[in-house]
């Protein structure tokens, strides 16, 4: 009798494991807290609505924007106060696309050196989206612009803020991306939000601060890249894990099988020998 409720405790016990293993690995870390980027409106920006509890750290941590970019994207006081229902502008992402394919690390952008100087007291900033066709992050000249993008221009303390999509590329002409004129003198972010079916090559944000800030009198130029790709997106942490849950579950059953079959077995006591 004492084997017999051993063996069915025992059972018991590595039900509850398999039960128990299974549910951690169907809910793999970092999915049950996750925060959804609202998709970018048609002037590419992304906004973000205040709920009762936030303060400007916890949506830091959701959106992975810094509370001093919250601060001064939406001209929030020190203590960056807040109230339920306030739209706060968190970035840009260019016009609603779909989900980005997977493709090769971007690397930096970096602003050309020299400047070409314009006449009057404001700037300009000209953008370059290109097909960067070999992925290594730097434009040839072969390198086409892509159209159908967008090009979001914003001064970090506000009184400024333009977006523009980019248009096909000419062969002939000197330079085949799309101008902001008359920019004021200023530190300003430049993000950039590409087409469906590209994956990034450079980085898609470039901060116009300190010794790069825009000038009075300048024309700043900077160029970003993206391939053409079409890798399925997939999520490493299901896709990885799917063959493990099986297998642990299948080893589980087979166990609790062998042990149950046991239990009977010992509990059936030794066979009658009126048959000798």
């Amino acid at each position: 009798m004492p084997r017999k409720i051993f063996a069915i405790v025992l059972f018991i016990f590595l039900i509850l494991v398999m039960w128990t293993a299974l549910d951690v690995q169907a809910s793999p870390e970092g999915q049950v807290l996750q925060y959804a980027t609202p998709t970018p409106g048609p002037d590419g920006r992304i906004v973000y609505i205040v709920q009762a509890g936030d303060s400007c750290l916890r949506i830091s941590l959701l959106t992975g924007v810094t509370v001093d970019q919250i601060r001064s994207l939406n001209r929030l006081n020190e203590s960056c106060d807040l109230r339920e229902g306030l739209e706060l502008l968190i970035g840009f992402g260019g016009p609603s696309a779909g989900s980005p394919t997977p493709g090769p690390s971007p690397t930096p952008t970096e602003v050309l050196p020299t400047p070409t100087p314009v006449s009057g007291g404001l700037a300009q900033i000209c953008v370059l989206l290109y097909d960067d066709v070999n992925g290594d992050g730097k434009r040839q000249e072969t390198e086409m612009a892509i159209a159908g993008g967008a090009v979001s221009v914003t001064n970090l303390k506000g009184g400024y803020s333009q977006t523009l999509n980019t248009l096909p590329g000419d062969p002939e002409a000197e330079f085949q991306g799309i101008c902001f004129t008359d920019v004021p003198q200023g530190e300003y972010t430049v993000s950039v939000g590409i087409p469906d079916g590209y994956n990034a090559t450079t980085a898609l944000d470039y901060n116009l601060i300190g010794t790069n800030k825009v000038q009075a009198g300048n024309t700043v130029y900077l160029p970003f890249g993206a391939q053409r790709g079409s890798a399925p997106v997939v999520n490493p942490a299901v896709e990885s894990r799917s063959p493990t849950i099986a297998i642990v579950g299948a080893l589980m059953l087979v166990i609790a099988g062998g042990l149950f079959w046991y239990a009977r077995r010992m509990t059936a006591g030794p066979k009658s020998s009126r048959f000798k």
